[in-house]
């Protein structure tokens, strides 16, 4: 009787010897070498090309730490580099990338700030002045009680307003192109918005107010803020065909 190591020992020897056929079948391996298999990526380019990739992966890291690198002066507190670069940062940052945010140093909203307007109308009576229309009132309309708000009402005439506010001084004058390219902002979303108003003529001009009240103090707080509405009114401005919506131009509202 053969003893167990006897067996293993000639099982061993029958499963290493896997015959002609299936040797034949396994690769020898023979003449190649580490890493010789099909290459991939930008390795599988030709070397002018490789050079072209490289070229264009540099530049778009340098423009995306760039965009980064101004998004955070922007956004950081007052600084030595924002005090004397605060110029081109804005430059960089307006229109395309404006933040609305500051880090470390959250400033909440203080006050409800309301936009009116009114208008001019040239009827068949004559001319007549219209009373003040809450705009920022009849974005709260659509917004309150909509599960799905638009963005429109939510931040045009928000932003729009200060917008205008950033690039004016006290006294209503533009502070450079994008004073001017904030107010014709305004009187092209004001004059969006008295299109959905039938007011039996055309406007003729448009005067544009703030109404700003400060949020009162909690009921358990001892401070004493007073709620009383503040305006700033802005002057009159003639409508001119630049600033109707492009489906009103050269009809009468």
């Amino acid at each position: 009787m053969d003893s167990y190591d006897d067996r293993g020992a000639e099982s061993g020897s029958e499963a290493a010897d896997p015959g002609p056929d299936l040797r034949e079948e396994i690769p020898s391996g023979a003449g190649q070498t580490p890493g010789s298999g099909p290459r991939g990526g930008i390795a599988a380019l030709s070397l002018p090309y490789q050079i072209v990739a490289a070229v264009a992966l540099s530049v778009i890291g340098l423009v995306a730490c760039g965009q980064l690198a101004m998004v955070f002066l922007h956004v950081a507190p007052s600084n030595t580099l924002t005090k004397q670069h605060g110029e081109a940062v804005d430059e960089w940052i307006y229109p395309e990338f404006e933040q609305n945010w500051k880090l470390f140093a959250p400033n909440p909203l203080q006050q409800n700030v309301a936009v009116h307007v009114r208008a001019e109308i040239s009827g068949a009576d004559g001319r007549r002045t219209t009373p003040w229309m809450s705009l920022s009132g009849e974005d709260g309309k659509a917004i309150r009680g909509n599960l799905l708000p638009s963005h429109v009402h939510q931040n045009e005439l928000r932003r729009g307003w200060d917008f205008y506010l950033g690039s004016h001084d006290n006294e209503n004058r533009a502070n450079g192109l994008r004073g001017q390219l904030s107010e014709r902002y305004i009187r092209r979303i004001v004059m969006l918005r008295l299109g959905e108003h039938d007011y039996g003529g055309t406007v003729e001009r448009i005067q544009v107010r703030s109404e700003v009240r400060s949020v009162g103090a909690p009921p358990w707080s001892e401070e004493k803020i007073s709620t009383r509405p503040s305006y700033r009114v802005l002057p009159w401005w003639t409508v001119t065909a630049a600033d109707l919506p492009a489906s009103a131009k050269g009809a009468d509202k």
